[in-house]
């Protein structure tokens, strides 16, 4: 039987405390970034071990502002893998930077010490370490392999909760570290980022640019108010700040975090037993204690199997399935950035497919799943061909 509602691959759990908070908010009459934003800050930092976390709008500001504070702009190359979201890439290129196309691992899905290495030139200024799906990253080895000559930004907008093997949490690598709460990540006030870093004069200046390079933002200003204080610009800024509308919910969800690593695992589980049997195969790691399985990613090991074809079919029976990604160095906007094929990127793009899997699934809709899944790849089609 076919559910009546469609199961998204990720969908936000909300409570009763954060309907409270936001309440609180709004009956405080600050709506903008002040006190809740700046409580957020501090609870995010102590959570993912960094002594400053700077909160923004989107990930995809904290990652362009971070490669603006590296110094990143017309005549660089950033070395990004192709099996990411288009902000990665898209942020180097608003700074006037080339993005530099880096393949990926098949099992991991993330870059490798050895393939950023075959990217580097004379003018790469930054690597964008993307730990895909909540898998951690090596990024201590690709630091190494570097050797110090060239930055890197961790896009870790799949891995809030996600450790590296020593057992320190994403974002304690010292590197400069970007996070999304968008409102399929494990942690979603329905938009934001922050960025996690070591540096106070960074991250001051961080605070300036997301609030149009003002040296003094609105909530300091309101807090204080017999200053009449108007600084002139001596940078220019941006739009980009966190609000502690949003603020007040990623505080809860944050204390929620254990709660939701619990009902990940549980699903990431059920999958795992449900489909031992099928041609297919998840994530390297995907049960690993360190891993946030922001997403069950999995890919087809049999050539005959259509994975556009299960993929509609699953959507037809209320089944969220996507995919996670579409190469970029495939698409138009990224013509002739690539300077040579990515062989596992490209044969993971026909085979990769997202399961659905949040902090609001229950038992009964990871079952939903796995037998909905395994039914439609033990179809026949006309010609006797799985679909």
């Amino acid at each position: 039987m076919i559910r009546k509602d469609y199961l998204p691959f990720g969908k936000p759990n909300f409570s009763d405390e954060e309907v409270a908070a936001v309440t609180r908010v709004l009956r405080s009459g600050w709506l903008g970034m002040g006190s809740e934003t700046v409580a957020f800050e501090r609870e995010l930092a102590e959570y993912v071990d960094a002594p400053h976390v700077v909160a923004v709008n989107s990930c995809t500001s904290a990652l362009f502002l971070s490669l603006l504070v590296l110094g990143v702009g017309p005549g660089d190359e950033v070395i990004c893998p192709s099996l990411t979201w288009c902000s990665t890439a898209n942020v180097a290129m608003h700074l006037g930077a080339k993005p530099v196309f880096c393949d990926v691992d098949p099992d991991t899905l993330c870059v490798t010490p050895e393939l950023v290495l075959q990217r580097v030139t004379s003018r790469t200024k930054a690597v964008m370490v993307v730990h895909m799906g909540g898998i951690v990253a090596e990024v201590e080895e690709i630091r190494s392999a570097l050797k110090g000559r060239v930055a890197i930004v961790e896009d870790a907008a799949h891995a809030l909760g996600a450790k590296f093997r020593n057992g320190r949490p994403v974002g304690s690598s010292g590197e400069l570290t970007c996070f999304s709460f968008y409102a399929n990540k494990n942690l979603s006030s329905g938009e934001g980022g922050a960025v996690a870093l070591f540096d106070r004069g960074v991250a001051d200046r961080l605070r300036s640019l997301r609030q149009n390079a003002m040296p003094i933002d609105a909530w300091q200003r309101f807090t204080h108010p017999k200053s009449i204080l108007y600084s002139e610009l001596s940078d220019l800024g941006y739009k980009m700040n966190y609000t502690d509308l949003q603020a007040c919910i990623a505080r809860v969800q944050l204390r929620r975090q254990p709660e939701f690593y619990v009902t990940r695992l549980e699903i990431a589980k059920r999958y795992c037993a449900g489909l031992r049997s099928l041609p297919i195969k998840s994530q390297l790691n995907i049960l690993d204690p360190y891993h946030a399985r922001h997403l069950f990613l999995i890919r087809l090991t049999d050539e005959c199997l259509q994975r556009d074809e299960i993929l509609l079919k699953l959507r037809a029976r209320n089944i969220g399935a996507s995919i996670h990604y579409a190469p970029l160095h495939l698409m138009p906007l990224y013509k002739g950035l690539s300077r040579a094929g990515l062989p596992n990127t490209e044969a993971l793009a026909r085979c990769i497919m997202t399961l659905p899997i949040s902090g609001s699934m229950t038992a009964e809709d990871g079952e939903y799943v796995v037998e909905h899944l395994a039914e439609i790849m033990q179809q026949k089609d006309d010609d006797g061909v799985t679909v």
